[in-house]
């Protein structure tokens, strides 16, 4: 008979930020920061050559709970042996790095078995609340951490991921000692590193440009590291990125166009006035001496002026918001993949989450059915959607 002996577990000493790190972060100008405001889109490639998807990032300045902040959204979805599947980030990150709130859904649309996990982080009542929901076919589980400013000191989320490396990419100096604040696989607390790759040739469309590259290592105390090698233009623009192990890889087809650091979106200036008032005011008055014909031109060459006003306006919003292209395109891909026979109690359901009258519920609670069925505690259950409409 043998008798083993196992030493007592010892409490897992919480995962922290290397100074060096807390230093680089607090090196970063506001200034190189507004230098990365750009998109990059790229193609997911097989080892083969065949394409099997696409990979976008968009980075946008906006306002987030009363802050000013920068909008980050990375999209990546395509179908691998003919498995469709996707992960999408839409994060508000501020111009040091630091994290306001993220969204992280990944989805693998298995026959008669879908994976899908979301992950949300918020920073509330001075800490920050992490809540995951995995769903596997039949069965879900929901999980929530809650971890304080200070434990969080050199968190870099997926989000601000992306735009720390075009940051590092910019100053060009060593990166050997950098050892951030991380999730990993598991939604657990670990710590990721980055270090730099060695120069080399990439053929972009025609041309054959120098590229520079960054691994990242996301160190999970369960499971085995994992790693990211991602290279890119001096101008911080993304070129290849790859996880490593992957038989795919993601990359970028034709070169973008140079970025100036003197160049600046010009703002939109749209008047506001009345739709009745203001030079709409004189397009309604007409004499009662000219003809009727006369009046319908006129009235329609009001109703044109409007029109146009508005659409003016519409678009300075959606300017300000940055926030509603990312989240009406997930919102689309989402339509697309569970493809609802009732397209509007669908949509009621999916963005009642993001309303600040909604108290309970999640926007993804009913999307992993067959066919969509509002869930009864839904504000917007079809019924009351009818009767509203009714009345």
């Amino acid at each position: 008979m043998f008798i083993f002996f196992f030493p007592p577990s010892r409490p897992q000493t919480p995962p922290t930020a290397s100074s060096e790190a807390l230093d680089f972060l607090r090196s970063i100008s506001a200034e190189e920061v507004k230098e990365s405001l750009f998109g990059d889109g790229l193609v997911t490639i097989s080892d083969t050559g065949k394409e099997l998807g696409e990979f976008s990032i968009t980075v946008e300045p906006t306002r987030h709970k009363g802050q000013d902040c920068l909008l980050v959204h990375a999209n990546s979805h395509g179908t691998i042996d003919s498995v469709p599947m996707g992960t999408s980030v839409t994060a508000y990150v501020t111009h040091n790095l630091k994290t306001l709130e993220q969204q992280h859904h990944e989805y693998v649309k298995l026959e008669d078995n879908h994976l899908d996990k979301k992950t949300f982080v918020t920073i509330q009542d001075g800490q920050y609340i992490m809540n995951r929901i995995v769903s596997q076919g039949e069965n879900t589980t929901r999980t929530e951490q809650t971890f304080s400013v200070e434990a969080m000191n050199g968190f870099i989320s997926e989000g601000s991921n992306l735009l720390l490396q075009r940051v590092m990419i910019k100053k060009g100096e060593n990166y050997s000692n950098l050892n951030f604040l991380s999730f990993d696989s598991e939604a657990a607390l670990c710590t990721a590193s980055y270090k730099n790759l060695e120069e080399r040739h990439q053929k972009v469309g025609e041309s054959d440009v120098t590229v520079q590259g960054i691994e990242r290592t996301i160190h999970s105390f369960k499971g085995l590291p994992t790693s990211w090698q991602s290279y890119y233009l001096s101008d911080g623009h993304l070129t290849s990125r790859v996880q490593v192990g992957s038989p795919v890889m993601m990359r970028l087809l034709a070169l973008p166009p140079p970025i100036h650091k003197d160049e600046q979106r010009a703002a939109i200036s749209i008047p506001r006035t009345n739709q009745l008032g203001g030079r709409h005011a004189a397009v309604f008055k007409v004499s009662g001496q000219k003809s009727k014909m006369k009046n319908i031109e006129v009235d329609k060459e009001g109703r044109k002026g409007v029109k146009e006003e508005l659409k003016g306006d519409h678009a300075t919003y959606m300017k300000r918001h940055p926030e509603l292209k990312a989240l009406l395109a997930d919102f689309l891909q989402f339509l697309l993949l569970r493809k609802p026979e009732d397209v509007v109690a669908f949509a009621a359901d999916y963005f009642a989450s993001f309303s600040s009258t909604t108290k309970s519920g999640s926007a993804y609670a009913t999307s992993n059915e067959a066919r969509f069925v509002p869930r009864p505690e839904s504000p917007f259950k079809k019924s009351q959607m009818q009767a509203s409409y009714a009345s």
